[in-house]
């Protein structure tokens, strides 16, 4: 399955619970804000906002991830557009 992940920089405070949650899945870069990791993709190219391949439990990992962040930056959203998290 595809998940689109998107992380606003502007509401990211650099807490890391979503690092801890799902490390294959986010890192925090040299701006302390989180980033959507894709290793498909090359070095240095914008990482706010990735499309990936994840299985049904990295996507469970992925949400509680998402859940963890306590300014609500990470929106998830699925192979249809549909918003996953937050709830709409």
């Amino acid at each position: 399955m595809k998940l689109r992940i998107v992380v606003d920089p502007d509401l990211c405070i650099g807490a890391a619970s979503c690092v801890t949650i799902a490390p294959e899945t986010f890192q925090l870069n040299v701006e302390n804000k989180a980033e959507v990791l894709d290793h498909g993709v090359q070095e240095g190219e914008p990482s706010y906002e990735r499309t990936i391949e994840c299985t049904e439990s990295e996507k469970d990992a992925i949400i509680l991830g998402a859940q963890s962040c306590p300014t609500l930056a990470i929106t998830i959203f699925d192979e249809a557009g549909a918003q996953l998290y937050p709830e709409v």
